[in-house]
């Protein structure tokens, strides 16, 4: 589905709004290489590639700035109501949850673990699992962004679970690891961390659902239609 929002007598109104959705999904776009480039340094404990993809975080950040100056741009010049407002008001939430995402890939990088004590904790297909969803999720959630679908906004949310029960289950088979392998506690509390930051990415992921729902259909449903933790 490829809805476009509706057009207006002022050309130029368009073209902003219309450069706001494609500078959004622009830095979506920059966001998933960063959560992939991240999961495979991780996986490859890659140093030299680790440090590229931190620094990459830098062009994450000076793209929320522009984007926050577009739209309070297109707010002052314009007085938009209805979608676009809402759209106005998404973006800002969305490209925050972005930024937040660049984070924690470039966290990931940080919480190398060596292959032979990944392989002995026994969670590497856990790991890879876990990146998947939540990887989908936020690449979803663009989507939905991009189509106004707001139905595939709400699937989102509901992949929500399986992230949290990944995060839970393997946080579970570190803590037994490390009980019973003294000598793997540091690797293990890399590996918990990098758990942990790819369990946010699908909380941000969430975030950007919701807000392409009260885009798309004027509700606000944070807080009220999630599932309790």
């Amino acid at each position: 589905m490829d809805r476009a929002l509706p057009l207006h007598t002022n050309r130029r109104y368009d073209e902003q709004l219309a450069r706001l959705r494609r500078e959004v999904l622009a830095m979506g776009n920059l966001v998933d290489e960063q959560i992939r480039d991240g999961v495979d340094c991780f996986r490859a404990c890659d140093e030299k590639r680790a440090a590229a993809v931190a620094a990459r975080d830098a062009e994450v950040n000076r793209r929320d700035t522009e984007i926050d100056e577009l739209c309070v741009n297109i707010l002052a010049l314009n007085q938009p109501a209805g979608i676009d407002l809402r759209l106005i008001m998404a973006a800002l939430r969305i490209t925050t949850d972005l930024e937040r995402v660049g984070d924690q890939a470039a966290s990931i990088c940080t919480r190398l673990v060596a292959p032979e004590h990944l392989a002995a904790l026994g969670v590497e297909n856990d790991i890879a699992r876990m990146a998947r969803l939540a990887r989908a999720m936020a690449h979803d959630s663009l989507e939905a962004f991009a189509d106004l679908d707001g139905a595939l906004a709400k699937e989102v949310i509901a992949r929500d679970a399986e992230v949290d029960a990944g995060h839970h289950a393997l946080l579970k088979r570190v803590l037994a690891a490390m009980i019973d392998h003294p000598g793997d506690i540091g690797p293990g509390t890399r590996v918990v961390f990098v758990s942990r930051s790819l369990e946010q990415i699908g909380d941000h992921a969430v975030n950007i659902a919701e807000a392409v729902v009260f885009m798309v259909e004027g509700r606000d449903i944070r807080h009220r239609e999630r599932r309790p933790r």
